[in-house]
């Protein structure tokens, strides 16, 4: 099946048939009380915006949960949710005592690529919950980011992308995680030479409002190579002797810089006029 087809359809592309009994299926799904339902503890989403909550309560309230919130059983009786938690808080805020669910026999890792593929969907996860999502697949489940790709209906671009956020120093981690900074920030930042660098433009671009063009500008900045300082050519000991002569006769700090070719610079160095009335009398200059 082709990734298209597979989020043209929603969940069902990654999801096994459905598990309620056929009485409930033809019903179109189940009900469940509130309490009967439980978070799930692998749930991609970290942060659940408290004014969007509220608003979806009171459409709750007018209207009802609309869609089941998917489930599967847990061992130790009730539902885990794997789909649709933020519709079951929201419900509890709305004051119903029983929601609409939607029962499937899902592995540990089935149940988590739904939850994800939910949310992406729904575009509710962050930069950083997506990316440890991702790598949560790779690391746990043993994906590829190709077979990550895949899952999620995702390019490859996209997911390895995500990935290169994880790189990023806590501190910053932080600051994409709470809005601070976008994504194109953060991958803007790991263009920096170094970690020091690193935390001290993305503090600047919070403070400053950078955009990510010139968080990128800076970043470039921070990684060229240092100029070097032009080589100090050692005078030989034909120059330093007449630098020496010319000192000792002007009464004067005397410095000769040999140029190309024959030709040079002499610079004589005075202490106030009165000091360079005495350099030009024995230079021989009268007035």
């Amino acid at each position: 099946m082709s990734t298209k087809k597979r989020l043209g359809r929603g969940l069902d592309g990654l999801l096994p048939p459905a598990a309620a009994p056929a009485k409930e299926q033809a019903k179109g799904g189940a009900t469940a009380r509130i309490e009967e339902l439980h978070p799930n503890r692998d749930q991609p989403r970290r942060r659940f915006d408290d004014t969007a909550l509220d608003e979806l309560a009171a459409s709750i309230g007018e209207h009802g949960v609309l869609e089941p919130i998917l489930v599967r059983k847990r061992s130790a009786g009730g539902f885990e949710i794997v789909a649709g938690e933020r519709r079951w808080r929201a419900a509890q805020r709305a004051g119903l005592q029983e929601v609409p669910i939607f029962v499937r026999e899902l592995s540990e890792t089935a149940a988590f690529e739904a939850a994800l593929v939910e949310n992406l969907q729904r575009m509710d996860l962050n930069p950083i919950e997506t990316a440890k999502a991702f790598q949560r697949l790779v690391d746990e489940f043993g994906h590829t980011q190709d077979q990550v790709a895949q899952r999620v209906g995702k390019d490859r671009s996209t997911v390895a992308n995500a990935l290169r956020l994880l790189k990023l120093p806590d501190e910053i981690l932080g600051m994409v995680d709470d809005g601070q900074l976008t994504e194109g920030h953060g991958r803007a930042l790991l263009g920096c030479a170094s970690v020091p660098a690193m935390l001290k433009l993305a503090r600047v671009a919070v403070a400053e409002r950078l955009s990510v063009r010139e968080v990128e500008r800076r970043a470039r900045e921070t990684a060229a190579p240092a100029k070097p300082a032009p080589a100090k050519t050692e005078k030989s000991a034909n120059v330093k002797d007449l630098e020496r002569r010319l000192s000792h006769s002007l009464g004067a700090t005397v410095a000769v810089d040999p140029k190309k070719g024959e030709r040079g610079v002499i610079t004589i160095a005075y202490d106030g006029y009165d000091h360079l009335d005495t350099i030009l009398a024995r230079l021989g200059v009268r007035d």
